[in-house]
């Protein structure tokens, strides 16, 4: 480490908690399923970074383009000529027993010839700085957003040392991304196809949307028609889809072929794929390849097909089904960390040591009674790093591997960074993600001679999408619910709010009953014993549909669906809003302070401001503004305003309906509207629905006779949008 590096550390170091803040505002979350139940957490990261001298970063650059260069090669022949299995390189029970073989793409070459587009090494360096490969993540390997994500935090917290240091830059992992994708696209658009809101990963896949340009989409999203991939958008017009990036398991991609009780997939998709007619990356059936068995055999791959010595090498490994091999696994029982092939995420994983021997006793009659089902290695006492306790503040030892990005299209590229995660507890060996663990940087240096620090730049390189990705015809009728549901949360939780404050003050004056009126006209309940009561329900009950806590959150679950069209900078805001509100619903001292309230108010109105001064197609902000001015005429109406208080609202609602004049408007849309406008004579406001029928006129018909929001539960069922009457 250079005295630069070490100063610049130790600068992080300092400013952890405005890298964490930063962090946190910006929603970078890993989610956790545990005990049945998902856990949308924010990803644990550690100011240290893991620093990488470029001569030994060069070494790792090279065996990893070997290495991913003859999986990419096994792949080819596998589903090919199956010229390795032929030839007595590897037994064809490891392949065709392997869980990921899929015989559905036997004899298929995807488009371009590629199947491992992106690649997950995972190493751990052991006491001696020597490399080893634990792991080969061929299918959806993740984790390459978080640490480029932080490194733009950390830039700018610390810009001069940065500018001292010559770091290798990692701002190429998207435009390489992008590169791999169109090298393979059959035709059409890039598509990132994620399984919903609620996969652990969610933050990657919309942050790499924002970043590539793909278009986010959701299975419902996309159909095949004669054996071509389409994006639908919300008018149900068909978009030609040339690559999908699929986030999601192989056996979840098409319930035709595979499960067929998947309700994530897209009928069709691998008739559509087997035609040529879509590129899939990865491609299906490449967890062959990274089957904990067939890790054994990549060595010798490395030599069948490159005609090359290993650069890297895998952990010393054993397998059952060779008799010596198992003899040693069976004698050394108690040495060895054995790990079950089916399994993944830190699962599956145990270390002989930490049984008795009654559980060796039964690890080995399993072992002897199922050999395809477990390979056993050494353990590798792989090196601590340090990290800053979080609640302490001292340093303490975690052990750390390196997930290593490597991305194929016409040619194979090591991206210069890295995800470093660290294990949760001192001591602990298992560091996944889904185990709890934490992340942190990874800095390759550059040689002072190199010119890989930092390459050419243009300012256009640096744009969160192109122009096409933000056309509104690909805005999904998915999407378009978000938008306009977005702008009904936000104006309800911001009127809610600034609407209240007149109604608190009269209670602060002595009038204690001035909040029953108010309840009254939102049609809240007025049987609280008191106001204190009344308040902390209407503020943050999380169970009340109709508290401000409930509107912000789902202001924020409609918001975060739309990162690629909002970009991260305008989503913060929304996050902001809603954190503030849950730090006050969790913490008894603040629950009185007023003022947090104003604080969310301020950043609803920056959200709204961003998104006027986004460069969007207008479309996308008709959706979102009409939404807000139509809450906002709805519960100023049941407040009883004067209808000169109603003309601003009705004009910025005239304003964006005409954007949208000539164009199909959404269902829910437009059901919003004429409820509105049905209701409101009612409520003594004849004239204001007059003026609401012109509005409502100057969009059109809605088509689209039924949409679903993206949302989805934790079964992977849709989710409606939670609504409250007008």
């Amino acid at each position: 480490m250079t005295d630069t590096s070490a100063t610049l550390a130790t600068e992080l170091i300092e400013r952890r908690e405005a890298i964490n803040r930063e962090l946190s505002r910006n929603g970078v979350r890993f989610g956790i399923y545990k005990d049945g139940t998902y856990e949308d957490r924010l990803f644990p990261f550690d100011p240290i970074p893991r620093i990488i001298p470029s001569n030994e970063f060069d070494e790792l650059e090279r065996g990893l383009k070997q290495r991913v260069n003859a999986l990419n090669a096994f792949l080819r022949d596998v589903y090919g000529e199956k010229r390795i299995v032929a030839d007595g390189v590897i037994p064809a029970e490891y392949i065709y027993t392997s869980e990921g073989y899929l015989p559905q793409v036997n004899g298929v070459t995807p488009p371009g010839g590629v199947y491992a587009h992106i690649a997950g090494e995972d190493l751990v360096q052991d006491q001696d700085g020597h490399w080893w490969v634990l792991e080969d993540n061929l299918r959806v390997p993740s984790g390459a957003s978080y640490p480029l994500f932080a490194r733009d935090i950390e830039r700018r917290l610390t810009p001069h040392l940065f500018r001292d240091l010559h770091l290798r830059d990692n701002r190429d992992y998207p435009r390489l991304l992008r590169k791999s994708m169109d090298f393979v696209s059959a035709e059409g658009l890039s598509v990132i196809l994620t399984p919903g809101r609620y996969n652990s990963a969610f933050f990657e896949h919309a942050y790499l949307a924002e970043k590539t340009g793909a278009v986010l989409a959701f299975p419902e999203d996309l159909e095949v028609v004669e054996n071509k991939l389409y994006l639908r958008d919300y008018a149900g017009n068909r978009h030609r889809v040339g690559v999908v990036y699929r986030r999601l398991s192989d056996e979840y991609l098409d319930p035709f072929v595979f499960n067929p009780d998947s309700v994530i997939g897209v009928p069709g998709l691998l008739n559509a794929y087997r035609a040529g007619n879509v590129a899939i990356v990865n491609a299906p059936g490449n967890g062959v390849a990274d089957d904990k068995a067939i890790y054994y055999f990549v060595p010798k791959m490395i030599e069948y097909y490159l005609g090359e010595e290993p650069i890297l090498h895998n952990a010393p490994t054993y397998l059952p089904i060779y008799d010596e091999d198992r003899q040693v696994i069976l004698d050394r029982l108690d040495e060895l960390v054995i790990k079950d092939v089916a399994e993944a995420g830190g699962y599956g994983v145990v270390f002989g040591s930490a049984l008795d021997e009654e559980q060796r006793k039964e690890l080995a009659e399993r072992i002897v009674a199922e050999p395809r089902r477990f390979i056993a290695q050494e353990v590798i006492d792989f090196k601590d790093i340090d990290v800053v306790d979080p609640v302490t503040g001292q340093h303490s030892s975690r052990k750390c591997d390196l997930r290593a990005f490597v991305l194929t299209g016409k040619n194979t590229h090591v991206w210069y960074s890295g995800l470093t995660r660290y294990s949760s507890k001192p001591g602990e060996m298992i560091v996944n993600s889904s185990q709890g663990g934490g992340f942190k940087d990874t800095w390759v240096l550059a040689d002072e001679q190199s010119d890989k620090a930092v390459r050419p730049f243009s300012i256009l390189d640096d744009r969160s999408a192109p122009i096409h990705a933000r056309s509104e015809a690909l805005v999904t009728s998915s999407k378009a619910d978000n938008l306009y549901w977005l702008g009904r949360y936000t104006e309800r939780a911001y009127t809610t709010i600034t609407q209240f404050l007149p109604f608190y003050d009269r209670v602060m004056d002595t009038d204690v009953e001035a909040f029953r009126p108010f309840a009254q006209a939102l049609d809240l309940p007025v049987d609280f014993q008191d106001f204190d009561v009344f308040i902390d329900s209407f503020l943050y009950d999380k169970v009340n549909p109709n508290s401000v806590l409930s509107a912000v959150v789902a202001a924020f679950n409609n918001a975060v669906i739309l990162r690629p069209e909002l970009t991260s900078h305008l989503l913060q805001f929304v996050e902001l809003a809603m954190n503030r509100v849950m730090k006050s619903a969790d913490s008894p001292d603040n629950r009185d302070d007023i003022y947090t309230h104003r604080d969310v108010t301020d950043n609803l109105l920056a959200f709204w401001g961003g998104l006027e001064n986004l460069a969007v197609d207008p479309t996308i902000k008709a959706f979102v503004f009409i939404g807000k001015y139509v809450e906002r005429v709805g519960l100023y109406t049941r407040l009883g305003v004067s209808t000169a208080d109603l003309l601003p609202p009705l004009r910025k609602l005239g304003t964006y309906a005409s954007i949208l004049a000539g164009l199909p408007v959404p269902r829910e849309l437009s059901d919003g509207v004429t409820w509105l406008i049905d209701k409101l004579p009612g409520r003594g406001y004849g004239d204001v629905a007059e003026k609401m029928q012109q509005v409502y006129d100057q969009m059109g018909p809605y088509i689209v006779a039924e949409q679903i929001n993206g949302l989805m539960d934790a079964a992977g069922a849709p989710i409606r949008p939670q609504s409250r009457v007008l």
